[in-house]
């Protein structure tokens, strides 16, 4: 970005529409240390390893910010998840960050491929970028050890809630509480605080380091304001600990008969289903609920699977109206290359030619 407009212009990853660029002038760094010694990442002597595409702002945020503090990195051509492990076990790695997709693809190894590598040497394995499944959690605890970071936030907000690898069992499903500096809010439509518990729009007061607007799009970046507090649309609620939940983003929720369905949250079960390799769920038209919930399934390889095994499962671990009414199976669901679900790419066919999407 030139000087008039800040320090730098990062796009968006554009899985929910059009990348926009957010511009962002000079990085409190106060706040940004604060993150990293949150993070457990500020130590000097780390080797970083750089898992996803550096155009990315956390790949490549992380792998600055680790050289700023003096710390060393390591980048891959491209990801492998036994690659992951060999350059782990190889340069003796002691953080990184990965997408959910990645940390599931090294899970999702032979036994017998993990253990052939030493990973003893890694003390932070972060995780953000998309809804986590906590099978996906449970199992990169299991075989990294007590070393699972996550946080929520965005190329607009920065980092602004930090789960650490002590909550990650006794608080399942959440991204944490606020970062250090940042203060959150969860508002109904009207920009009243909801109370405790209660699903709402995530809101951060707005601090120095965030996104100062969209690059040539004032209309979007209104969108994303309500006097102090921006948001980029995620639904969340707040327990009495202060810990965030994120439901889905708002425009994933389904509204199925006047009742308010979050696909990530009917994901997540579908990930412990052990024929599925992937799931998206999303709304499509109905007559008469106005949407229905569908689920659009990746098999694993080799496995056999219907869409009534998939609904059976569902209704076993879900309230009735959470279930999927059908499935389509896939034999890849589209990801960008940080791992991100695409799922516009599913959903917009089904709502092609109609004026909305209510």
């Amino acid at each position: 970005a030139s000087a008039a407009f800040g320090g730098s212009m990062i796009y968006t990853g554009g899985t929910t529409g059009k990348p926009k660029g957010a511009l962002r002038g000079a990085v409190n760094p106060t706040v940004l240390l604060g993150f990293m010694q949150a993070l457990d990442l500020a130590d000097p002597s780390h080797v970083h390893l750089v898992a996803g595409p550096m155009y990315h702002s956390a790949p490549g945020g992380f792998a600055l910010f680790t050289h700023m503090l003096g710390g060393s990195v390591v980048v891959m051509p491209r990801f492998d998840p036994e690659q992951a492990l060999w350059t782990i076990e190889r340069h003796r790695c002691t953080s990184t960050f990965m997408a959910p997709t990645l940390i599931k693809r090294i899970i999702d190894l032979p036994e017998r491929v993990r253990r052939r590598y030493d990973v003893s040497s890694l003390r932070v394995l972060v995780v953000a970028a998309a809804p986590c499944p906590m099978r996906v959690k449970e199992e990169a605890m299991r075989y990294f050890g007590p070393v699972l970071y996550e946080f929520y936030g965005s190329t607009e907000l920065s980092i602004n809630t930090i789960l650490r690898p002590e909550d990650v069992l006794r608080k399942p499903g959440s991204c944490g509480g606020a970062a250090p500096g940042i203060e959150v809010a969860i508002l109904d439509d009207e920009g009243c605080p909801v109370p405790t518990g209660q699903p709402g729009e995530l809101h951060v007061r707005r601090y120095a380091g965030m996104f100062d607007g969209y690059y040539k799009d004032a209309e979007a970046t209104r969108e994303t304001e309500r006097g102090d507090w921006v948001s980029v649309g995620d639904v969340a609620y707040v327990d009495a600990e202060g810990f965030v939940y994120i439901c889905d983003r708002k425009r994933d929720m389904i509204i199925s008969g006047g009742v308010n369905i979050y696909p990530a949250e009917i994901e997540d079960v579908l990930h412990r289903h052990p024929k599925i390799q992937d799931a998206a769920v999303f709304g499509v038209p109905d007559e008469e609920w106005g949407e229905r919930v569908h689920a659009a399934v990746q098999p694993r390889p080799g496995a056999t699977l219907g869409a009534a095994e998939v609904i059976a499962f569902a209704r076993q671990h879900m309230a009735d109206y959470k279930v999927p009414r059908e499935v389509s199976l896939h034999a890849e669901l589209p990801r960008d290359a940080a791992g991100k679900l695409i799922k516009r790419l599913l959903r917009d066919p089904y709502w092609a030619g109609r004026p909305s999407r209510i």
